[in-house]
């Protein structure tokens, strides 16, 4: 498949105090689909306070001004609408979804909260203690534990270490002062990106994003410089056992975040190592020598520097067995360029789960405003497809070169298969 995906019309308009807004009219179904991202995530935090956008996520919704978190949802149910708020790494977005003649309610309701979001101290120490069951959850699971230990090797003092959830440290020391504080200093107008996606015009969605968001001025003070610090690259390997069933084995390389020249290749070997069941490593190390009960890649889109992950769930027995296989299929892609047709495989299922990813309103939605939040246009859409189909082998093999040699290395499993 080398044909570039169809591209529907987005609309950009900047209001005169910042606000990005995106419309793409699709008409075909009577739904709505909105993305309000604010340019913070997690990476803004402080490490004393990891846990606390994540903890701002699950408060907003729970209370405005002359709104109770009761209110809200009954305002939202009654429509048969959805609202949500999530946060990552890099951004914070709130998601809203409704048929057309309720959108203007949804989307008034939704610039309350963000606007006037009142963090009741109930709401905040209950959210609060959930995050807290979460954080002890997944240090049951060893996928959790191993991924939560590489992301730490990695990084190390570099905010992409820490889980988005906190730690069981940091997080009982959040307050409501903190989440006001964040929210005073990153949500604001000059800071947000709306986009839009359904049986909308653009004058209708621009006139309704200006009558809800017009009047909101940004704060004098000027956003805080965000200043991550350089990462070292110090391969090294952390062993956790725990009594478990299977060992995960994981191993991840620094690689480079989504403005890098190499995010395309290397998007291609990352699909071409471990995304579906004809993938490398499914075909090599599970189904020709029995060794994964799971084993893929992933290579996450960050701003800054990305990790680059394989890793597999196999029986302790196994361990050492999986370890050296997971090594030697990435060690291949540095030293012997794709073929033709498996570097044309990937091209194919790269942009064949693209275009599925693209099929709704709250995809389009989110698509792009999420490429507009990132700094990267909304011509990324098509930038990307083309940057895709343009991947030669000698890029692949080189982009694995400079990236894919040494891993950091993680493993987590019963004592007796690790040491």
């Amino acid at each position: 498949m080398t044909s570039l995906l169809s591209k529907p019309t987005i609309h950009r308009t900047v209001l005169d105090n910042g606000i990005v807004v995106l419309v793409v009219e699709n008409p075909a179904a009577d739904i709505i689909a909105g993305r309000i991202f604010i340019r913070a995530g997690s990476c803004r935090e402080d490490r004393e306070q990891s846990g606390l956008a994540n903890l701002l996520s699950a408060v907003i919704t729970k209370g405005c001004d002359g709104l109770s978190s009761l209110k809200i949802a009954e305002q939202v149910e009654f429509v048969g609408a959805s609202l949500s708020a999530d946060v990552t790494s890099d951004y914070f977005w709130l998601s809203l979804k409704t048929v057309s003649a309720d959108f203007p309610d949804i989307l008034n309701l939704a610039g309350r909260i963000l606007r006037t979001p009142t963090f009741p101290e109930l709401e905040v120490e209950l959210e609060r203690r959930l995050a807290l069951q979460d954080i002890r959850s997944q240090q049951e699971q060893p996928f959790a534990i191993a991924f939560d230990q590489l992301r730490q090797l990695m990084y190390q003092n570099h905010p992409y270490a820490l889980s988005g959830l906190g730690t069981e440290t940091s997080v009982p020391s959040l307050t409501r002062d903190d989440l006001v504080q964040y929210h005073k200093t990153y949500f604001r107008p000059d800071n947000l990106v709306i986009s839009i996606a359904g049986r909308i015009t653009i004058d209708v969605a621009v006139a309704l994003v200006q009558q809800v968001f017009g009047d909101w001025r940004a704060n004098p003070e000027p956003l805080p410089v965000l200043n991550l610090p350089s990462i070292t690259s110090q391969p090294e390997t952390k062993m956790t056992p725990q009594q478990t069933q299977q060992s995960i084995v994981m191993l991840g390389y620094l690689a480079e975040g989504v403005r890098s020249s190499d995010y395309a290749a290397l998007k291609l070997l990352s699909t071409y190592l471990g995304n579906g069941l004809s993938s490398r490593l499914f075909v090599e190390l599970r189904e020709k020598r029995g060794l994964a009960y799971e084993v893929s890649s992933f290579y996450p889109t960050r701003l800054d520097v990305a990790p680059f992950v394989v890793y597999m769930g196999t029986a302790p027995e196994n361990t050492r067995t999986a370890l050296e296989g997971l090594g030697s299929e990435v060690d291949l892609l540095s030293g012997n360029e794709l073929d033709a047709e498996a570097l044309q495989a990937a091209k194919n299922k790269v942009l064949g789960q693209y275009a599925l990813g693209k099929q709704t309103n709250s995809q389009l939605a989110q698509v792009y405003g999420w490429y507009e939040t990132l700094g990267l246009g909304v011509e990324f859409d098509s930038e990307f497809q083309q940057h895709i189909a343009a991947v030669t082998a000698t890029e692949a093999l080189q982009a694995a070169g400079r990236y894919l040699l040494t891993p950091y290395v993680s493993i987590v499993g019963p004592e007796s298969a690790i040491y």
